[in-house]
C-alpha cells in the first residue's frame, strides 16, 4: 500500500519541488496551499504523515496543528512541521501541540526532509 502524505505548503517552489521529491520515493501525495483547506484535506485524505508549513494564508499551521490534535478522527496521524520559523519558541510551542518534528527549511534538503519522514512512518 502506498503511503500518502499531505503537504500543506503555500510557496509554490517549494512545494513542487517537495511534491516531485517525494513521488520519486513512490508516495501518494496530496496537497493545500492554505490552513483551512489544509485541515479539511487532513480529513479527507486520511494522509499517513502531515508535512505543515506554520506562515499560511487564513489559520496557520499552528492552528492547523493544534485543530487536528483535538480531532480524533485525525489526532494520531504524525505532523511534522517545516518551517522557516526557528525561533525557540516556535520549535517548543510546536512540539507542545503535538508535532511529529520541527524541521526548519533553511536547513534540510527535500532529500532529508523525505528521510525523515520516512523515520515518522517507521
Amino acid at each position: 500500500m502506498m503511503k500518502k502524505i499531505l503537504l500543506i505548503e503555500d510557496d509554490k517552489f517549494l512545494r513542487e519541488l517537495m511534491v516531485k521529491k517525494l513521488l520519486t520515493m513512490d508516495y501518494d501525495v496530496a496537497f493545500a496551499v492554505d490552513g483551512e483547506s489544509g485541515l479539511s484535506m487532513i480529513k479527507e485524505v486520511k494522509p499517513d504523515v502531515v508535512l505543515l508549513d506554520l506562515i499560511l494564508p487564513g489559520i496557520n499551521g499552528f492552528e492547523v496543528l493544534e485543530k487536528a490534535k483535538q480531532d480524533p478522527e485525525i489526532a494520531d496521524i504524525p505532523v511534522i512541521i517545516l518551517s522557516n520559523l526557528g525561533q525557540k519558541e516556535d520549535i517548543e510551542r510546536g512540539q507542545e501541540l503535538g508535532a511529529a518534528d520541527f524541521m526548519i527549511k533553511a536547513h534540510f534538503t527535500p532529500q532529508e526532509v523525505a528521510n525523515k519522514i520516512k523515520t515518522v512512518l517507521g
